[in-house]
Formats: structure tokens, C-alpha cells, sequence
């Protein structure tokens, strides 16, 4: 996963495809949307991740594989301004848990969006300050998943892009995409919305956002919520002031 150097835009742009896969794979496997045989194994210097795969006895896979490599596309053409992975429908299309992950861009690359009151300068950041980012960025989102109430039994998942319209052709869609409907999303509680990890690069920046129902956020031992590993716990906010921003 974790290049020797990062000093090209190229590099950077690896790199963050091979952490968006590997955390939409930890989501996916740690929520229960796949079986196990969707999965192969791979290692993030100690820590063990699933990793998806395409697997011909399941077509979800498949298709969610698809997905990635149209996202990949998207965010190769720096169309992509966010990817909206939604998991839980029931009832009448209201939303049980969703995975965002945002894009920016700047001239010296992408920008996987990142926002920290102690960021660094772009050229001070290193690949151990990548690396170390990278795997509690993993880590959080396996206790955070190992902590939300199970999903309802008739889970289906889908997949939104959203693009920058001045650069974006209009008749554009990447490979596995549509075109679709900006729609807001229904909950059927509460929704609250919980920052879990960022990970810089010389070029690149990235934010996870997980948003719930704040019942079933409620059920995540509040010691993960104000305490971790390192001075950067994961947060929790009723509202969502980056959506109020866009």
C-alpha cells in the first residue's frame, strides 16, 4: 500500500486509490454486505484487511468492484468532487448508514478532503506521517464498525459521484455509472454525522465521514468517540457543517 516516496502527483494518486479500496472493503466486510469468499487477505504493515474482490458467486461484489474502478476513472479525470457510498435502504428508501469520501483539488493534484486544525504544509508531509495516518484511519474504522448496531436484513448498497460542472463534460459518466438525481438523504431517525479519519499526502488529502441515525450511534462506547490512540479522536456532530458549506 505505502510507496517508498511520494514525489509525484502519480504516486500520490496510487496511493489514495489503494486506501479508498481498502477502506470501502473494511466497511463492507466488518457491516456484513458480502460473504467471506468476496474477500482476499492482505496486510497494512501489521494490521490484517479484507480486501474485495470479484467473485462470480456474487454479483454484488462484481458490481460494487465496478463501481471502484469508475470512481477511479472519475478521480483520474479530477471530475470526481465526492463519492457517496449509501448502505442500508429500507422501508421507503430511507438511509441507514452512509460512507462519504471527498474530493478537492488544487494545482499541485487532487485533494481527498482534508481538514485538521494542526494540518501540515503540503512539502513538510512525509511518508511516515502518511503511513502512520493511514493505518489509525483503518483502525478506527474497524472499531467504529465493530460498534454499530447490525443493518437490517434487506440491506442494499448503492454508489453516488458528484463532479465539479465547470470542468466536468457534460455527457460524462464513468464506466458502472449512470446519470442520477442529486437527492437528499432520508433517515429514519436523526441523522448524526461522525468525522473518522484523515490521511495527507504531498498531493492528496483525504476526510471519511461516517453519518447514521444518532440511536444507532448511541450504541458506540463513548470512551471510542473521545479517545484514542493518538490527539485526534473521532468526532461527533449533530449537524453537518461541510454539506451546509458546498
Amino acid at each position: 500500500v505505502f510507496p517508498s516516496k511520494i514525489s509525484t502527483e502519480q504516486q500520490s494518486l496510487m496511493l489514495v486509490k489503494r486506501l479508498l479500496a481498502v477502506a470501502v472493503s473494511c466497511i463492507t466486510y466488518l457491516r456484513g454486505i458480502f460473504p467471506e469468499s468476496a474477500y482476499g487477505t492482505r496486510y497494512m504493515d501489521d494490521v490484517c484487511v479484507k480486501i474485495l474482490r470479484e467473485d462470480k458467486n456474487c454479483p454484488g461484489s462484481t458490481q460494487l468492484v465496478k463501481w471502484m474502478l469508475g470512481c477511479y476513472d472519475a478521480l483520474q479525470k479530477k471530475y470526481v468532487t465526492d463519492s457517496l457510498t449509501i448502505t442500508g435502504f429500507f422501508f421507503l428508501q430511507t438511509i441507514t448508514e452512509c460512507y462519504h469520501f471527498k474530493f478537492k483539488y488544487t494545482h499541485n493534484g487532487p485533494l481527498l478532503d482534508f481538514s485538521s486544525e494542526n494540518k501540515k504544509n503540503d512539502s513538510t508531509i512525509t511518508c511516515a506521517d502518511t503511513k502512520k495516518a493511514s493505518i489509525l484511519l483503518i483502525r478506527k474504522i474497524y472499531v467504529l464498525m465493530q460498534n454499530l448496531s447490525p443493518l437490517p436484513d434487506d440491506v442494499c448498497l448503492t454508489m453516488k459521484l458528484f463532479y465539479y460542472d465547470e470542468v466536468t463534460p457534460s455527457d460524462y459518466q464513468p464506466p458502472g455509472f449512470k446519470e442520477g438525481e442529486c437527492e437528499g438523504m432520508i433517515f429514519e431517525g436523526e441523522p448524526m454525522h461522525l468525522n473518522v479519519g484523515e490521511v495527507p499526502t504531498p498531493f492528496h488529502m483525504l476526510k471519511v465521514k461516517v453519518t447514521t441515525e444518532k440511536q444507532r450511534m448511541e450504541n458506540v462506547d463513548k470512551s471510542i468517540l473521545k479517545h484514542g490512540e493518538t490527539n485526534v479522536p473521532l468526532q461527533v456532530n449533530r449537524d453537518d457543517p461541510e454539506e451546509e458549506n458546498q
